[in-house]
């Protein structure tokens, strides 16, 4: 099948690549290299496209290659996250098919705030929260009970997630809200800091819906694993990782509660119009309470990262997986109604 993969342009990976020498910890474009290699090994005539900043490139290559799908990894426009969903907004217009979530979907997801209202309408247990925007005067806290975590309202990969985030006291937070402003240029989110395991579930489909095995981060050098979560460096310093024994794999939990957690995931999924595939990330108390935490469509879809990991595990090979989304793409319909929780 003709398709062609868009990506960000400083992502796009070198046309010879030394399998034996790269250090592949340290590329930024892995995810971009995986596609591109099992797409091309399973026989599409790919195009690859690099953007920044300017849509009549994708016009241009649409018209002049004539793509059947777009397989699409670009996750922000212009230097901004928050526009990825203008992207597939503007392929929606040109009628163009494409992998993973709709504009819609994207818009509720990334907007930790609005998500977490959608939720709670749907009785999906989720922490309670409040959010600081930039620019205005300075809200009273309504939160009465610590620890709380702040975070970034609209960004993902755990930026600007520290050991610091967790603040015990109103003077740690309003401090801790700041930084959000001042380094992210975004509004914070203030929420009530769940103890327990982290676990992810992926799932995939437009109104059929497959939830994956639950993924678990596991802690397994520090005494109270229950007080982590995954920071930056949790999930990109190697050092860190290996210095807190961190892993992520198969849930070690009851098989009733995994199965309520796949269960919970597919609600989630449905209730932020999600279609494609997503990653649900939650954390589950010692007493097998489930709360959301948030929704993550397209997630990273790298061979050896979590997402594709859960559907090895699954039995779903990783050309395969490839070609389900692709799949899932040219069956989604934008004005076919998909309110179906």
């Amino acid at each position: 099948m003709k398709t062609l993969i868009l990506m960000h342009k400083d992502l796009v990976p070198p046309e010879e690549v030394n399998e034996k020498e790269v250090d592949w910890e340290k590329i930024p474009w892995m995810t971009e290299y995986d596609v591109i290699t099992h797409l091309k090994k399973f026989g599409h005539n790919i195009k690859v496209l690099g953007v920044i900043s300017d849509l009549t490139k994708i016009r241009t290559a649409i018209k002049e290659f004539k793509p059947k799908i777009v397989f699409n990894l670009l996750e922000e426009f212009n230097g901004e996250a928050v526009f990825d969903q203008n992207v597939v907004s503007y392929l929606e217009l040109l009628k163009m098919p494409y992998t993973g979530c709709n504009p819609r979907g994207l818009i509720l997801a990334r907007d930790k705030s609005l998500s977490k209202k959608i939720l709670t309408y749907h009785r999906i247990r989720t922490p309670k929260f409040q959010v600081f925007p930039c620019n205005q005067h300075q809200k009273k806290l309504r939160l009465n009970s610590f620890p709380l975590i702040v975070k970034c309202l609209n960004e993902e990969s755990s930026l600007g997630i520290s050991q610091a985030s967790v603040v015990h006291n109103e003077e740690k937070l309003l401090e801790r809200v700041q930084f959000i402003h001042k380094n992210f240029f975004t509004d914070a989110i203030v929420e009530e800091f769940i103890e327990g395991t982290e676990c992810y579930v992926g799932v995939i489909g437009n109104y059929r819906l497959k939830a994956l095995p639950v993924w678990q981060l596991f802690f397994k050098e520090t005494e109270n694993p229950e007080k982590e979560f995954y920071t930056t460096n949790a999930k990109h310093s190697p050092k860190y990782r290996e210095r807190r024994g961190v892993e992520t794999g198969p849930a070690k939990l009851d098989e009733a509660l995994i199965k309520e957690m796949q269960k919970v995931a597919k609600k989630t999924f449905r209730a932020l119009n999600l279609n494609g595939y997503a990653r649900i990330d939650m954390r589950v108390t010692a007493e097998g309470r489930i709360y959301i935490i948030e929704a993550n469509p397209n997630p990273d879809i790298s061979e050896f990262d979590d997402f594709a990991q859960s559907a090895l595990a699954a039995g779903i090979k990783y050309p395969t997986l490839l070609n389900k989304l692709l799949k899932l793409g040219r069956l989604w319909s934008p004005t076919t109604s998909f309110y179906h929780v």
